[in-house]
C-alpha cells in the first residue's frame, strides 16, 4: 500500500467538497496556495507588542500541540499553554474550556484546541459567550472560518490531519482577515443570537 501526504490529502478533500457543495473550479482553493512558510500572522498585541496565543490539547492532540507551540513561538507569538501535558488520558471538554476562557477574557488575542477529531472541541468552545470557534481541516476552512465567520477559536483533529497540514492551516488561520461588509452583518446576528440564551 503506498502512502499518501498531506497535500494529497489536502487535494482529495478539496476536490470531494467541490463535489458535495457544487463548487466550480474557480471556487475552489486555488493551485498557488500559499506553503506554510508564507502564511504568517502580519501584526502583533497584547503582551507588550505581542499577541497571545492561548494553546491546549486532550491526550489525544498533545503531540501536535508540542509542534504547533514550536511553530507560533517562531512566529513571534507568546504561547500561553493550558494543558494537557502529557498523552496519559483526559477529557477535551476541559481544556477546550480553558482556551475559550482565555480567549472570551481577553488574556489571548486568538485560541487552538486540539483533540482527536476537533468536533468536540468546537462544541465545547461555542458554549464560551464570545467566543466564535471554528474546526478547520484544510486551506478552504481555515480561510472562511477567518474570512466569514471571524472565528477567534480554532479547533483541529490529530487523529485527522497531519502536522504539514496543520503547520499550514495555523499559519492561514492566523494571518487570515476577517472580511467584515456583509459578513459583519451575519456575525453580529450570531451575537444576537447568543445573547438571547445569555442569563
Amino acid at each position: 500500500m503506498s502512502t499518501i501526504d498531506d497535500m494529497q490529502i489536502q487535494q482529495i478533500v478539496t476536490r470531494v467538497l467541490n463535489q458535495v457543495m457544487g463548487l466550480s473550479s474557480q471556487d475552489s482553493v486555488p493551485a498557488d496556495s500559499p506553503t506554510v512558510a508564507e502564511t504568517t500572522p502580519r501584526s502583533s498585541m497584547q503582551t507588550g507588542n505581542r499577541k497571545v496565543v492561548a494553546i491546549g490539547a486532550d491526550h489525544g492532540g498533545f503531540e501536535l500541540k508540542e509542534i504547533i507551540k514550536a511553530d507560533l513561538s517562531g512566529m513571534g507569538l507568546d504561547v500561553k499553554d493550558v494543558g494537557t501535558y502529557s498523552k496519559a488520558a483526559v477529557d477535551y471538554p476541559d481544556y477546550a474550556h480553558e482556551v475559550a476562557k482565555q480567549v472570551s477574557a481577553g488574556k489571548a488575542w486568538r485560541g487552538i484546541m486540539i483533540d482527536g477529531a476537533g468536533i468536540g472541541s468546537c462544541i465545547v468552545a461555542n458554549k464560551v459567550p464570545g467566543v466564535r470557534a471554528g474546526m478547520a481541516y484544510d486551506y478552504s476552512s481555515a480561510v472562511n472560518s477567518r474570512e466569514h465567520n471571524d472565528t477567534n477559536v480554532l479547533t483541529l483533529g490529530a487523529g485527522l490531519i497531519g502536522v504539514n497540514l496543520a503547520k499550514l492551516i495555523v499559519r492561514t488561520w492566523l494571518s487570515t482577515e476577517f472580511g467584515g461588509e456583509r459578513h459583519a452583518r451575519r456575525v453580529e446576528k450570531i451575537s444576537v443570537v447568543e445573547k438571547l440564551y445569555l442569563k
